[in-house]
């Protein structure tokens, strides 16, 4: 079995989240913070009760906050170095219920040099070819385009770039060494790149004109960016951000999340022939050899990569256990399990390439952080 290893830029093996948790110095979601976020939000959702969110640091501020009546911003962000996929979407799509059910205002960071930086063999251009497409498929998940500011680190230094130089001078090699397993011979530029990632942090409190809260929801293996965040803060007079983590969205052949690359990604412009053959190719089944054994022993849906995608993208809790039981006890073959999973994936694709498809470069210019 592979090691498993976490970092913001590696995620490989099989997980352990409690392991996780005690490592990444981060506290489990308990039945206490999910209930205060039900009552303010109104209603439930579904990656919450299913622990898909499961841990967070410093989430009782921000609740304390709103409960209060206080402004909280949401700040997430994405790195344009390839198609958008599902992997990606879960968290953008929690995100936009906590702004929906919440009322908050967000900052959505564009990075378009972390790929450049730390990824072998990327220039800065290739990145750029993606921008576009990627600003897109963000905005057509469906922020409020009132609430949302997306702000791009090349194009908007001039906001962000003193901020980050405070971020800096209170920064150690050490600190950036220890935190993200940097070498002697890594770029200078991987060092600097963790206090850029650091301000939109702070944004919220600047153009407020007062303390603000920020919470940012994203996997737990982006986590150790806000450690550093959090580390400054105090030392700037800022309030610490908080955190909502999620877990990853499996790899559809293996353990550890599902990557950037290769043929066994799904891209939210895949169309549906694209989406069955990956799934009936690729998922893991957690199914019996032959069907007579299917029917007779069950299948085991905790290690069927196509049911534990259900578990992300299917929201009717009524209808995930009646395919749960069926397949345990047999009635559901891997092969229909499958199936399953792409009648409920492809029509999500699709309205989310309709909303893509009429985005038009007026509308990227609404959301840009002026």
């Amino acid at each position: 079995m592979t090691k498993m290893v976490v970092t913001p830029w590696d995620v490989t093996g099989k997980i352990d989240y409690e392991k996780l948790i005690k490592e990444f110095g981060v506290k489990p979601i308990d039945e206490k913070l999910h209930a205060r976020i039900v009552k303010l939000a109104g209603e439930d959702h579904h990656l919450l009760r299913r622990n898909i969110f499961f841990a967070h640091t410093n989430l009782d501020k921000i609740l304390d906050a709103l409960e209060k009546g206080e402004k909280v911003w949401l700040y997430t962000g994405r790195a344009p170095s390839g198609p958008v996929h599902l992997g990606h979407i879960v968290s953008w799509q929690f995100t936009k219920w906590l702004q929906d059910k919440l009322g908050l205002h967000l900052l959505f960071q564009i990075p378009d040099e972390e790929k450049f930086l730390f990824k072998e063999g990327m220039t800065f251009e290739q990145g750029q070819e993606w921008l576009t497409d990627n600003l897109k498929d963000i905005i057509a998940v469906g922020f409020d385009p009132k609430k949302t500011k997306i702000i791009i680190d090349t194009k908007h230094a001039d906001l962000m770039y003193k901020t980050a130089v405070e971020i800096a001078k209170r920064t150690t090699a050490s600190q950036a060494k220890a935190l993200f397993g940097l070498k002697p011979e890594d770029n200078v530029g991987k060092y600097f790149y963790s206090c850029m990632q650091s301000v939109p942090a702070f944004l919220p409190t600047i153009m407020e004109g007062k303390p603000t809260q920020v919470l940012i929801p994203c996997a737990i293996d982006q986590d150790v960016h806000f450690r550093l965040t959090r580390d400054v803060a105090a030392k700037l007079g800022y309030p610490k951000p908080s955190t909502i983590l999620c877990r990853f969205l499996p790899a559809l052949t293996s353990d550890g999340k599902m990557s950037s690359s290769g043929e066994n990604v799904i891209a939210m412009g895949d169309d549906a022939k694209s989406v069955r053959k990956k799934i009936m190719r690729y998922a893991f089944s957690g199914g019996k050899d032959t069907v007579e054994e299917h029917r007779k022993h069950g299948g085991d849906p905790d290690v069927d990569v196509a049911y534990q995608w259900l578990t992300f993208f299917e929201p009717d809790d009524r209808a995930l256990k009646s395919i749960h039981d069926a397949y345990r006890s047999g009635t559901l073959l891997s092969g229909e399990m499958k199936q399953t999973l792409v009648d409920v994936l492809v029509p999500i694709l699709e309205a989310h390439q309709q909303r893509k498809d009429e985005i038009t470069e007026k509308d990227i210019q609404k959301f840009l952080i002026r």
